[in-house]
């Protein structure tokens, strides 16, 4: 792709959403500005929210033994939806719904099954204690309860 098609294509983006803002707003009116600020505060709760929630997503993942990729991808495709939807215009709110509306993005997790200890087998082995008289040079002293 030349490099003067894709400056185009970039400084033709903010004309189409100006351009998509005025047809909104001679469609619905002053609903118009509602939604670009309903967008706006939709997406910085959106941006708070994933800020919060991508430790314990990336920890519970990776509890459960899945890869930490697919939470990383979750979040990052949230982050993405909360920009475009902070950023005013009708063609990043579409583009932000098709983020938010992809399969998997609030699938909740599975429940967690009950898994066996990690100490359910038994290690044979010997033992002796040793009560020395005194103690070992290098060692703590013995505490009798």
């Amino acid at each position: 792709m030349p490099a003067w098609l894709m400056l185009i294509a970039l400084l033709s983006f903010p004309v189409a959403e100006a351009l998509s803002i005025f047809w909104l707003a001679g469609i619905i009116g002053w609903w118009a500005l509602v939604w670009l600020a309903a967008a706006f505060i939709g997406g910085l709760v959106l941006i708070r929210f994933e800020r919060l929630a991508f430790a314990p997503r990336m920890l519970f993942n990776l509890q459960q033994g899945h890869s930490p990729f697919k939470a990383l991808f979750t979040s990052t495709r949230l982050f993405m939806a909360g920009g475009l939807l902070m950023f005013p215009g009708l063609i990043t709110d579409v583009l932000a719904l098709v983020l938010l509306l992809i399969p998997g993005t609030w699938k909740r997790p599975p429940a967690a099954r009950p898994e066996q200890a990690a100490n359910d087998e038994v290690i044979e082995g010997e033992w002796t204690r040793e009560d020395a008289g005194e103690a070992s040079p290098g060692s703590l002293p013995r505490r009798d309860n």
